[in-house]
């Protein structure tokens, strides 16, 4: 079996170089051609069957949506991902209605690219790895069929049940754009984790959080389901001030399914502290998320400290020690722009015997 080809094409050579460098990192068996040119990248084509074509939007002479639709009319399974400077959403759209599986800002986040180039090729996911392990394929057959049938419910376009980590157990449907997908899982993660330690402190009985973004590409509304898993929805609309009410309570609805199927893969569930344990964890029906348990802070023993330092100043007591401390600072200046007259004296900066001296309040001479 012929290796994958990957072609590179981008009038700026440090960026060739980089993603051609970065593509090499992967591990997997890759054919990867670079092209400084449009044009140059359709002889390439003529050569060889490129399975990847990773283009710049602009380029000078045709465009990387030009080059696209050319070489994709020799190879319809061709699979693109643009890089571009531009920010413009008609071009965004343009990117994407002309069949990108990807499209990445520059600076390129290397993740995120090597996530979509394995996603297109259908290799191996080595940076975003599914889970594995911990459920078997009928189980991830049951919780995507749950998931897709709650998608068609709310008229979603995705669902995703993700782990602690980031990882995805099971989903039914695609964002708009997946270009972004494995940092904008982990930021969200992040807000998830954060969720879990605020429910931490206010004591909640059960994990009732809900994190809503609305507008852009979609509306997303996230939810825990236990201390290790959440339920993220992704669709137009979803947030309304009309209609989140009633999404929310089909997400809601739509967990404790989920929450039994993973039970089911002997997942534990929530902690929940019962009177057994109440002597060590407090009141009894608190909700404690395991791994955000934080280490209690160790008790200061203040007259300790004072003693200690007492030994090494022979201080005898605190107020001694304060009055040291006192009688060596009390008479430096406040002001930083002024010196004593007793510095200014050994500095030879004061006026001979017999002179008028100026008096100050604070016994001090204005540095020069």
């Amino acid at each position: 079996m012929t290796a994958p080809c990957v072609l590179l094409v981008d009038d700026q050579k440090d960026i060739v170089r980089l993603l051609h460098s970065t593509l090499q990192t992967l591990g997997h068996e890759l054919d990867i051609v670079d092209a400084p040119s449009g044009e140059e990248a359709l002889l390439e084509s003529a050569r060889r069957k490129v399975d990847l074509l990773v283009a710049d939007y602009l380029l000078p002479g045709i465009s990387g949506v030009e080059l696209m639709r050319k070489v994709k009319a020799r190879n319809t399974e061709l699979k693109v991902i643009f890089i571009t400077g531009m920010t413009d959403r008609k071009a965004r759209d343009e990117m994407l209605n002309a069949g990108a599986v990807a499209m990445f800002d520059k600076p390129i986040p290397l993740a995120d690219f090597l996530d979509a180039v394995e996603r297109s090729l259908g290799l191996v996911r080595t940076i975003f790895p599914p889970e594995t392990g911990r459920e078997s394929d009928e189980h991830r057959q049951t919780l995507s069929e749950l998931l897709g049938g709650f998608r068609q419910k709310v008229k979603a376009d995705a669902v995703f049940l993700i782990s602690d980590r980031g990882r995805v157990l099971a989903r039914a449907g695609d964002l708009y754009d997946s270009s972004m997908e494995v940092s904008m899982l982990s930021a969200l993660m992040a807000i998830y984790s954060a969720g879990l330690k605020v429910s931490r402190y206010i004591r909640q009985e059960r994990l009732e959080n809900y994190h809503v973004f609305r507008g852009g590409d979609h509306d997303l509304i996230l939810i825990p389901v236990d201390t290790s898993h959440a339920l993220l929805l992704a669709g137009r609309d979803l947030a309304k001030a009309d209609s989140i009410i009633q999404t929310v309570e089909g997400m809601l609805f739509v967990r404790g399914d989920v929450e039994n199927v993973l039970q089911s893969l002997g997942v534990a569930p929530a902690v929940m502290v019962t009177e057994s344990t109440l002597s060590e964890a407090g009141e009894p029906g608190v909700f404690i998320p395991p791994f955000i348990m934080d280490e209690p802070e160790p008790e200061v023993d203040v007259d300790a400290l004072f003693a200690s330092a007492g030994k090494k100043s022979k201080v005898k007591d605190v107020d001694a020690y304060w009055d040291e401390a006192i009688e060596k600072t009390g008479n430096l200046p406040i002001n930083p722009d002024v010196i004593s007259y007793e510095e200014a004296r050994k500095l030879g900066l004061t006026p001979d015997k017999g002179a008028t001296i100026p008096t100050k309040t604070t016994g001090a001479l204005k540095k020069k």
